[in-house]
C-alpha cells in the first residue's frame, strides 16, 4: 500500500464516527472553541449541534487531575459522583440512585465496547476497566440519557472512553510511581508499525495500595494488572480494521473482622475477592464515499469472579459448604452495524442494528440453572437536518427486544436555536427504558443444611421475578451552550426534569423469617430537577480553568405494591425512612469542582483540583458526610540525552482525612466501624519515553 493511500484511509478512520469515536479537538483551541463529539446521536457533531450535554475530558485534564483510579476522574463532570474502592467496589453515578454495587444505570464504553458486565448486576466493575489513564485520548461524557444509541443501560447517561492512536505511540515508554498508603505502580507501553499497513500499541500496567485507611472491623487493600493491546490497520484507502484484546486482574479486600457466626464460624471472613476481564473486538469500517461510510464490530468479553470461602458444619460427618456469593462467569457476545450517510438535501443519518448475547453461571445465586442466557436485538436510528443557519433539529428513536424484559421503544428529539456564533438554546425531550440484570429475573437461591437427611436450617434468600416492570424515564431539558472566543471562554448550563416510574429496589429479607425471600421490584416514582454548568477559560496562555457545579433535588413517592410486600423491609418504619431518604439523599444537593492548570518557568507544570461535596446516601444506614477535598500535582518535562521523561509530585487530599462513602449513620457517629476515611496520599512518579 502506498503512503498517499494510507494516508487517506487513516483521516476516513479519524474523520467517521465509529462506536461513539469522535473528532480530536486541537489541543490550543480547546478551552476556545467547542470540539466535536460523536457519543450522543453516532454522528461526529458541534457540540452546538448535539441533542444533550456532553463533558469532554482530554488528556491534559486527566493528568492534571492527579487521579490514579480512573473512577476519580468523573469528579470534574457536574452531576457527577464516585467513591474509592474499599472491601466494597468503587461506584460511578450521575444523578443518585447510587445504591446498588456495581451503578447500573450508566453506560460505560472503551473504544464502542460496551464494559457492562452480565456478571457484575448489568453494572461496571472499575476494578477491572481495561484501560491505562495514559491510553486515554479524551472522554465524552453524556450527560442525561441515551438510550436512543446504547440501548437501555444509557438510562442516566455515558461515558464513552477513546484511546490513543497506536500511530501516536511509536517507541517505548516505562513508569514507575512510589508513595505512601503502599502505592506501587508500574507501567511500559510499547508501540510501532505492522508493516506498511498499520501501528500497533501495547500495555501493561500494574497498581498496588492499601485503599482507604483501615477503621474499625475491615481490612482494605487492592492490587490490579491490566494486558491492552490495540491495533489498527488501514487496508486500502477505503477499508480499515481496529483489533483490540487483552485481559485485566485485580484483587480486592472484602469481609469483616467481626461479621456474624455460624457454627462458630464467621458468616463473612477477611479473604480476597479475585476478579478479571477477558476481552476482544474487531470492528471493520468501509468509506463508501465522502458522505457515507458503515462499521461492523465484533466484541467478546468474559468476567470471572471468586470470593469463596468454607464453612464447616460439625455434624456426623462433617459437611462443607462453599460460599461464594461473587463468582462465578459471566460472558457476553455483541455484534453492531452502523451506517452513517448524508441524505440529498434533508440532512444527515446514522442508523444501525446490535444483537447481544450475555450468559451468567453462578452455583450460588443461580444453583441448578447452568448458563443462563439473555438475547437483546436493537434497532436504532438518529436523524440531523440544519434546515436554516439558526436551527438543528436531532430526531432518535431505538427499538429494544430483551428475551427477559420484552420490546421497548426508546425515542428522543431535540431542537437547538443558534442566537449567534456564539450562543445556542437547547430545547429536548427524551424517553427511556432500564432492564433489571439477568440476578433480577432469575436467580432463586435459599441456605439449606441438613443432617442425616432431615432439614436443620432452609431460609429463602432470594426470589426473581421473571415479569419485573423495566424502569421507564421521561426527561425534559433545556440547555444554553456560550463559546466566547475573544475571551478564550466557554460555558454550558443544562437544566432538567428527569422522571423515573418503577424505581428497582432489592427488599431485604425479613431476618426473622425463613420463608419471605429477598427480590427486586419496582418500589417508587422519582422526580429528579435542578441545574448544572461546566464553565472553562483560559484567562492567560499558561493557565486554564474548569469550574463545575451542580443544584439537585430528588423526591420520591412509594408505589402501593412495593409497601404491600409482606414482611420486607418496607413494612419496618424505620426502614421505609431509610429507604426513602436514601433514594432523595443519594445525590448531593449541590456539589462543586474546580480545576486550575498552570504553566510556571522553567517548563514546570502546576495543577490543583478542588472538590466540595454535600452530604449524600450511598447505602440506607449510613451517610456520606459532607466534605471538601484538594489534589495537587507539580510535574517537571525534561530531555535526557534522546530520552524525554517527566518527574511529578503528586498529593490527594492535601486539607487532609475525610470521608466519603459510610461516614456516619445520621447522628454523626459511626457506631459499627463501617466509615471509610480517605487520609492523604502521596506519591512520585517517572516516565522515560525512549
Amino acid at each position: 500500500m502506498n503512503e498517499a493511500w494510507r494516508g487517506r484511509a487513516l483521516a476516513a478512520w479519524a474523520t467517521l464516527a465509529w462506536g461513539g469515536s469522535a473528532l480530536a479537538a486541537d489541543e490550543g483551541a480547546y478551552f476556545s472553541d467547542f470540539p466535536v463529539v460523536a457519543s450522543v446521536s453516532r454522528l461526529p457533531q458541534r457540540l452546538a449541534d448535539a441533542p444533550t450535554a456532553v463533558t469532554v475530558i482530554d488528556q491534559a485534564m486527566i493528568k492534571a487531575s492527579g487521579a490514579r483510579s480512573l473512577n476519580d476522574v468523573f469528579r470534574l463532570v457536574p452531576g457527577f459522583q464516585t467513591h474509592p474502592h474499599s472491601t466494597e467496589p468503587a461506584r460511578v453515578s450521575y444523578h443518585g440512585l447510587s445504591d446498588e454495587d456495581y451503578s447500573p444505570r450508566v453506560q460505560v464504553l472503551i473504544d464502542g465496547r460496551s464494559m457492562y458486565s452480565p456478571l457484575f448486576g448489568s453494572g461496571v466493575n472499575w476494578a477491572t476497566l481495561p484501560v491505562a489513564l495514559e491510553d486515554i485520548e479524551r472522554i465524552e461524557v453524556v450527560r442525561g440519557t441515551n438510550s436512543v444509541s446504547y440501548g437501555s443501560n444509557a438510562f442516566l447517561g455515558v461515558i464513552n472512553i477513546i484511546t490513543i492512536d497506536p500511530a501516536l505511540t511509536r517507541g517505548f515508554s516505562v513508569s514507575a510511581s512510589r508513595g505512601s498508603q503502599n502505592v506501587r505502580d508500574y507501567g511500559l507501553r510499547a508501540g510501532g508499525r505492522i508493516g506498511e499497513v498499520g501501528d500497533f500499541r501495547f500495555t501493561y500496567r500494574h497498581q498496588n495500595d492499601d485503599a482507604l485507611a483501615n477503621r474499625g472491623d475491615w481490612i482494605d487493600d487492592y492490587a490490579s494488572r491490566l494486558f491492552d493491546v490495540r491495533a489498527d490497520l488501514a487496508i486500502d484507502e477505503t477499508n480499515t480494521l481496529q483489533l483490540n484484546a487483552g485481559r485485566s486482574e485485580a484483587v480486592t479486600g472484602v469481609g469483616r473482622l467481626n461479621s456474624g457466626k455460624f457454627f462458630g464460624q464467621s458468616t463473612n471472613p477477611i479473604r480476597g475477592m479475585r476478579q478479571s476481564d477477558t476481552y476482544a473486538q474487531i470492528a471493520w469500517r468501509h468509506v463508501v464515499s465522502s458522505s457515507a461510510d458503515f462499521q461492523l464490530r465484533y466484541a467478546y468479553v468474559a468476567d470471572r469472579s471468586d470470593d469463596a470461602f468454607n464453612i464447616v458444619v460439625p455434624f456426623v460427618p462433617p459437611q462443607t459448604y462453599r460460599i461464594n456469593q461473587s463468582g462465578d462467569e459471566g460472558t457476553r457476545h455483541e455484534l453492531e452495524f452502523l451506517h452513517s450517510l448524508q441524505l440529498a438535501g434533508v440532512g444527515r443519518l446514522a442508523w444501525g442494528a446490535s444483537w447481544r448475547e450475555d450468559a451468567v453461571r453462578s452455583e450460588w445465586t443461580l444453583p441448578g440453572q447452568g448458563s443462563v442466557h439473555r438475547d437483546t436485538a436493537r434497532l436504532f436510528g438518529n436523524w440531523e437536518a440544519r434546515p436554516a443557519a439558526w436551527l438543528t433539529t436531532n430526531l432518535g428513536l431505538a427499538g429494544e427486544n430483551d428475551s427477559l424484559a420484552g420490546f421497548l421503544w426508546s425515542p428522543r428529539a431535540s431542537t437547538n436555536f443558534h442566537l449567534s456564533p456564539e450562543n445556542t438554546v437547547r430545547i429536548g425531550y427524551s424517553r427511556a427504558y432500564r432492564t433489571g440484570s439477568i440476578y433480577d429475573y432469575r436467580a432463586d437461591y435459599r441456605l439449606r443444611v441438613q443432617n442425616a437427611g432431615v432439614v436443620v436450617l432452609d431460609r429463602y434468600l432470594f426470589a426473581a421475578d421473571r415479569s419485573l416492570k423495566p424502569e421507564a424515564m421521561d426527561t425534559w431539558e433545556i440547555g444554553y451552550l456560550g463559546d466566547w472566543r475573544s475571551w478564550r471562554a466557554s460555558l454550558d448550563v443544562r437544566l432538567f426534569d428527569e422522571t423515573i416510574r418503577n424505581r428497582h429496589y432489592t427488599i431485604d429479607r425479613n431476618a426473622n423469617s425463613d420463608l419471605v425471600p429477598s427480590l427486586t421490584t419496582p418500589i417508587q416514582d422519582v422526580r429528579i430537577h435542578g441545574v448544572e454548568y461546566q464553565f472553562k477559560w483560559q484567562p492567560f496562555e499558561p493557565t486554564r480553568l474548569v469550574l463545575n457545579q451542580a443544584f439537585a433535588k430528588l423526591d420520591a413517592d412509594y408505589l402501593g405494591s412495593a409497601l404491600a410486600y409482606p414482611n420486607g423491609t418496607l413494612s419496618q418504619a424505620n426502614a421505609n425512612g431509610n429507604i426513602e431518604a436514601l433514594t432523595e439523599r443519594s445525590m448531593p444537593r449541590r456539589a462543586t469542582s474546580l480545576l486550575w492548570m498552570q504553566n510556571l518557568p522553567h517548563g514546570l507544570q502546576f495543577s490543583l483540583a478542588g472538590y466540595w461535596q454535600d452530604k449524600m446516601k450511598w447505602s440506607s444506614n449510613s451517610w456520606s458526610a459532607k466534605y471538601r477535598r484538594f489534589d495537587g500535582r507539580l510535574a517537571y518535562p525534561f530531555r535526557m540525552g534522546g530520552v524525554n521523561a517527566e518527574i511529578a509530585y503528586v498529593v490527594q487530599s492535601i486539607n487532609g482525612a475525610h470521608g466519603e462513602y459510610k461516614t456516619y449513620d445520621g447522628s454523626g457517629r459511626d457506631p459499627d466501624g463501617t466509615g471509610r476515611i480517605v487520609d492523604r496520599r502521596q506519591w512520585i512518579s517517572l516516565r522515560l519515553d525512549f
